[in-house]
């Protein structure tokens, strides 16, 4: 019998899938494959989820398991010499606080589109963009109450912990995510532009590859499975140590892109369908996409509504996964009840995000701008662009040059072969670290 502070195996596979399918999976995916041509973008990415992504991944993933503590106890209990000064690699676990902030009010637009879904969606671009514009820059009332639907259920989630709150709300979510996004598929099977949306994601065109796309690749594939953030080595230690957790990985990575491409074939046929570009951008999904709604008239406002909970469950799933390392170091570190550090962070996030929205509109944008961005734009960017590399970087240097390769051997051939942790270690060692510092300094502008 499970601890109710442990993880089922399909509880993790599940859960770490959630946190790992989010708005990048259904919103960015489709929108930046668009950008650079389709197919030849797909396969770059495949290829960085295999080689960089699930390498990262499994880093994370052996850590967490091996201490079986919050993050950064884990740096602690793992490196060679036990060396105390490790803890303070745990800053990563703050960059999920950060991070869920905006996230939380992104999840708010998108719940506003629900209900807006149930009444008259916008019938062309101009009237769509002038209503997204209204909803982030003007209306703060409602950006507030959809804040805070989206921050009160994820406190509420959390407040039920590991196996009653996350694992019973991943087993419930993804499940209906999985059959929304098939039904939304299966219909798009029988749009003449299914065949089309096809050969533009599986047929690659060389031409539109640069080194731009290699590294919105690259992205991509860090990014959509949440690492860098202490989820998954914190999700790793709730997994009992029996469980394989390489095999347990390679399904997350598995479902998180399934789930990616799957987005991908349906919104393109979508766009297709519509005599729409590919290359609609970031406003793919609040501009273009409700004005193809509106077109179909009441089966469009079904298949909108559809779309927009499927974006929710997938959001939510990745919400619950970024407050858990913060929550876990206060219990863990400070002999915090879970419901004190549940209030702490949950407080915090929420009036970062309040701070975060008001930001973004007319009234506040000055007073809440910080070296040439606002606080929404601040955040984005010192986590994606500075906090989540460093992470990475942090993870790969210290798994490859301060803790026992035995120790680390030890634990994976008790689940692959030594062919596998050696190609696995060699890429940790010298191949992911340059790649991620690349990624790093050209997000900063010095590439």
């Amino acid at each position: 019998m499970y601890l109710k502070n442990h993880f089922s195996r399909i509880g993790f596979i599940l859960a770490a899938a959630g946190s790992a399918v989010g708005l990048g999976n259904i919103w960015k995916f489709p929108y930046v494959t668009g950008e650079y041509g389709g197919g030849a973008f797909v396969l770059v990415y495949l290829l960085a989820i295999l080689f960089i992504g699930l390498t990262v991944f499994l880093a994370e993933a052996v850590i967490g398991q091996n201490a079986q503590a919050d993050v950064a106890t884990s740096f602690v209990k793992t490196s060679k010499s036990k060396n105390k000064n490790w803890k303070f690699a745990g800053f990563i676990l703050f960059s999920g606080l950060i991070i869920l902030s905006f996230y939380s009010v992104v999840l708010g637009w998108i719940l506003s589109y629900v209900f807006t879904s149930f009444g008259t969606l916008p019938s062309d671009a101009k009237t769509a963009g002038a209503a997204f514009e209204t909803l982030i820059s003007k209306d703060i009332a409602a950006q507030i109450a959809y804040h805070t639907i989206v921050a009160g259920s994820v406190i509420f989630i959390v407040l039920k912990g590991i196996k009653e709150g996350i694992e019973r709300i991943n087993l419930i979510l993804m499940p209906l995510l999985g059959l929304i996004l098939l039904g939304l598929l299966i219909y798009s099977f029988t749009l003449d532009s299914f065949s089309t949306a096809v050969s533009f994601m599986f047929s690659p065109d060389w031409s539109k590859i640069d080194g731009n796309a290699l590294l919105a690749a690259l992205g991509q594939a860090f990014f959509t499975l949440s690492l860098g953030v202490g989820t998954i080595m914190t999700y790793s230690a709730s997994l009992p140590k029996n469980v394989n957790f390489v095999k347990s990985s390679i399904m997350v990575a598995i479902v998180d892109t399934a789930i990616a491409i799957t987005a991908g074939l349906i919104i393109f046929s979508f766009l297709f369908e519509a005599g729409a570009q590919s290359s609609a951008g970031p406003g793919l999904v609040f501009i273009s996409l409700p004005v193809i709604f509106s077109g179909w008239g009441f089966l469009g406002q079904v298949i909108a509504i559809s779309f927009f909970v499927a974006l929710v469950f997938a959001g939510i799933t990745s919400a619950v996964s970024m407050i858990e390392p913060s929550l876990k170091f206060f219990i863990d570190r400070f002999n915090f009840t879970r419901r004190k550090a549940t209030v702490i962070c949950g407080s915090t996030f929420y009036l970062l995000g309040i701070v975060a929205l008001l930001s973004m509109t007319s009234a506040y944008s000055e007073s809440l701008t910080f070296f040439g961005k606002n606080a929404f734009d601040l955040m984005d960017f010192m986590t994606s662009s500075v906090m989540m590399p460093l992470a990475a970087i942090l993870t790969c240097v210290f798994l490859g040059y301060f803790v026992d390769k035995e120790l680390l051997q030890r634990i994976f051939t008790a689940h692959v072969s030594n062919l596998v942790f050696n190609i696995w270690y060699f890429l940790i060692k010298f191949i992911v670290p340059i790649a991620i510092i690349t990624l790093f300094l050209n997000k900063l502008g010095i590439l």
